[in-house]
């Protein structure tokens, strides 16, 4: 069963239930109004009768008078005397009366003799309603008035009220019948549109819309629904970029590591060779620790970006002064540079104390300068520290060979190059500027870079200072 088919019979149950219950209410509600008012009527009609036969009546005439009362009136009359005989009946006989609260007995002649002027027999098991009177003193025996009526009678309005309730109970169940198979395709439509929906985007159709114009809870579903869509089709292209470079990653770890294996594998077959002289095998040596020398770097920067990545605590904060660290890197690399005839100088910084991991942001420092050296043949390399109200701006320029603006947006990228045989050559990771990002990540800053072929590169970094 559908939830279209649920909702309806739902509906058209409680409904039915609703419209039952109160139709019948609605006819024992008139039942008992119609009794209590003819029981009134009765009363007053009894009064009328018994005041009509206490003016001049004789035994003669008593079957006449009754007799008219009876026919005028439509009433079972009977009359008795002081001692409860009966002495007419009409229209019925004495003999057609077979219940014995149809006469009068000790218990309500008492009754009626005192304090009572009236009594009402209304019983559940008796057919008839029954009232029984006394008469004041007259010119005949009659001492005592019953009339009764079938109780049946008193219910002819009931029954056509009723026929009408339940004409219009059987109209009113066919109506919630329509309305309610209206109602439930009404309120199941968006259901479905919304499970089609949900079963498109499971199966990977995430460009589907669902437009449901309602200004309710399934309206907000539906707009719920289409966000959804969305952010997991924004999510699954993060994914697949993410797939496609971590599938790259590995493709350059492989290669990475497959090159200087081949030259390390090379030289030890070199040294291998009979009556190799010494300095030739000095050479070989050399070759094969500079590589595995390379290959230990590359490792240790793909584990210091793991933990970039998921270690939280890798930074452990200090104070101190950033001029000082840029100033002791500048120094270790000045040899290096003098042998290029690169001019390598920190510009005049004053002291700028900052809060961060010292020995990360070194790396990051040896990290940029040494790539500057490397990528720079004439000309000069500038470090300095500015400050900037509350931070300090760390930059390094240099009159290198510059970078393609198409290779800015992936400069940062692991195992990303702009010219791989040349960067190859000068023995670097590939990991260098991912590791610069991910240290400074982990310190909540960024990394920027300007550039230009043939003119140079700039990159810089800010850092907050202490007590600015």
């Amino acid at each position: 069963m559908n939830i279209q088919a649920k909702l309806a019979f739902v509906y058209i149950t409680l409904l039915s239930i609703g419209v039952v219950v109160i139709s019948s209410y609605a006819i024992l509600t008139i039942r008992s109004f119609l009794l209590n008012e003819a029981i009134q009527n009765f009363e007053i009609d009894a009064q009328t009768i018994s005041i009509s036969l206490e003016e001049e009546s004789t035994n003669e005439n008593l079957i006449e008078k009754v007799s008219f009362i009876a026919e005028l009136t439509n009433y079972n009359v009977a009359l008795f005397d002081s001692v409860g005989q009966v002495l007419v009946t009409a229209p019925m006989s004495a003999s057609e009366l077979l219940d014995s609260r149809e006469f009068l007995n000790n218990e309500l002649q008492s009754q009626l003799d005192g304090s009572e002027r009236q009594v009402i027999i209304n019983e559940e098991g008796l057919d008839k309603l029954i009232s029984f009177r006394k008469i004041e003193k007259n010119q005949s025996d009659a001492r005592y008035l019953r009339i009764s009526q079938y109780k049946v009678d008193l219910y002819g309005a009931e029954a056509s009220i009723r026929h009408m309730i339940y004409g219009a109970m059987v109209g009113s169940i066919l109506v919630v019948l329509i309305v309610s198979f209206f109602f439930a395709r009404y309120l199941a439509k968006p259901i479905k549109q919304l499970n089609e929906a949900a079963l498109d985007i499971a199966d990977g159709n995430l460009d589907r819309e669902i437009n449901v114009s309602r200004n309710d809870e399934f309206g907000m579903l539906g707009e719920s629904l289409n966000k959804m869509a969305v952010t997991l089709k924004t999510d699954n292209e993060k994914l697949k970029s993410l797939n496609e470079k971590q599938n790259e990653f590995f493709a350059d770890i492989a290669h990475e590591v497959r090159n200087p294996l081949h030259t390390i594998s090379g030289a030890l077959e070199m040294i291998q060779v009979p009556n190799l002289d010494q300095k030739k095998k000095a050479q070989y040596m050399a070759t094969a620790q500079k590589q595995v020398e390379r290959v230990v770097r590359l490792f240790e920067d793909i584990k210091s970006l793991q933990r970039y990545d998921y270690d939280e605590s890798f930074i452990n904060k200090s104070k101190f002064d950033i001029t000082n660290i840029a100033r002791e890197v500048v120094d270790t690399y000045k040899p290096l540079a003098s042998e290029k005839n690169i001019n390598l100088y920190l510009d005049k910084s004053k002291i700028s104390t900052v809060e961060a991991d010292r020995d990360k942001i070194e790396q990051v420092l040896d990290n940029l300068i040494s790539n500057a050296v490397k990528y720079t043949t004439k000309g000069e390399i500038k470090v300095s520290c500015v400050h900037d109200k509350s931070q300090v701006n760390i930059s390094v320029v240099d009159t290198g060979i510059g970078i393609g603006e198409e290779h800015l947006e992936r400069l940062f990228d692991r195992f990303y190059r702009t010219d791989k045989a040349r960067s190859r050559d000068k023995g670097g990771t590939g990991l260098g500027l991912a590791v610069v990002k991910g240290i400074l990540n982990a310190h909540q800053k960024d990394i920027h870079v300007k550039s230009k072929p043939g003119k140079g590169s700039t990159f810089y970094f800010s850092l907050d200072l202490i007590n600015a």
